[in-house]
């Protein structure tokens, strides 16, 4: 798998990822559990900026920006 393809790949996995989160987010309120939903909801912004520095990363990779030093 090439570097472009290899990109594709991991951006269409990060956009699933995200659209999943957005599923769980608004279920949370129903578990009627306040420790557990801010647990989750601190979980669910961990995750989130996790995937998003996935994408900065991504990005930088495609600019040039982000290439190893010899």
């Amino acid at each position: 798998m090439d570097t472009t393809a290899a990109i594709a790949q991991i951006r269409q996995a990060c956009k699933n990822m995200v659209t999943e989160l957005m599923r769980i987010h608004p279920a949370v309120p129903g578990l009627g559990n306040k420790e557990v939903q801010d647990e989750l909801y601190k979980t669910l912004f961990e995750i989130t900026r996790n995937v998003e520095v996935i994408k900065k990363r991504l990005a930088k990779l495609e600019s040039g920006s982000d290439t190893p030093e010899l």
